[in-house]
């Protein structure tokens, strides 16, 4: 992704003296020096969320942890994004960077300020086996039949074609924990980690994604010290499926 390979100084200092006004803490200790896969950027990265997560976003590019872990799968396996006709629920600035010249991008939501495409993940508006690369990064547990989402992005993407999804995931637990009946926000967050999710997923998340249609579905992965390399979440992983 060559479009986000630029250092841009003054951006970085930027959003450093930000960082330091909206939580000083993070300032607080010794700060490790990560390595950002996406823009090459190695420093400090920054807090993000409410409450802070230390540690989180590339000052350069913005890149999260999930996106990070998505660029060193496609990198590791030489997949060039570039070329490829890709849709993204839940749009992403880093990527929307990235594919800015790539015309067979459609970053897609019903609701995002950023989407240029105005699409219900639940009925997609395009014919079967249409894309090369579907993508979800933490978009299913929003969804309130997150079964018939997943079935409708396996339905668009090309026999042969990649999915990439990722969600809050709690990997000690076997099944996904949802409950219906917990609709006030501040509940949600308490149980759900967010206050417009509808569920935390287990691990029987890559059997969702089996029963959805897709075929060799792994958890994706790196090793601890590569966890603190690249600045990501501890045992984060992202679903690779195919068609």
């Amino acid at each position: 992704m060559s479009e986000n390979t630029e250092i841009d100084r003054r951006k970085v200092f930027s959003r450093m003296l930000q960082g330091w006004w909206k939580d000083r803490g993070q300032f607080s200790r010794k700060k490790i020096h990560r390595t950002c896969p996406v823009c090459g950027y190695h420093g400090i990265f920054l807090s993000v969320g409410r409450p802070s997560r230390w540690d989180t976003r590339c000052p350069n590019c913005g890149s999260r942890e999930r996106h990070r872990l998505l660029q060193l799968y496609l990198d590791e396996h030489g997949i060039d994004l570039s070329t490829k006709k890709i849709l993204q629920f839940g749009p992403e600035k880093w990527l929307m960077r990235a594919m800015k010249n790539n015309p067979g991008y459609e970053p897609a939501d019903l609701y995002s300020p950023i989407a240029k495409f105005q699409l219900d993940i639940t009925k997609i508006d395009r014919p079967d086996d249409f894309f090369d690369v579907v993508i979800a990064n933490h978009v299913f547990e929003h969804i309130d039949d997150d079964q018939t989402a997943m079935r409708e992005m396996f339905r668009v993407l090309k026999p042969g074609g990649y999915g990439f999804f990722s969600v809050p995931i709690n990997l000690s637990r076997d099944e996904t924990y949802e409950n219906p009946s917990i609709t006030d926000p501040d509940e949600r967050f308490v149980h759900f980690g967010g206050t417009d999710h509808k569920r935390y997923y287990g691990r029987d998340f890559g059997s969702k994604l089996e029963a959805a249609g897709f075929t060799s579905v792994e958890p994706y992965r790196r090793k601890p010290e590569e966890e603190v390399k690249w600045g990501l979440l501890r045992d984060e992983c992202i679903y690779v499926a195919r068609k």
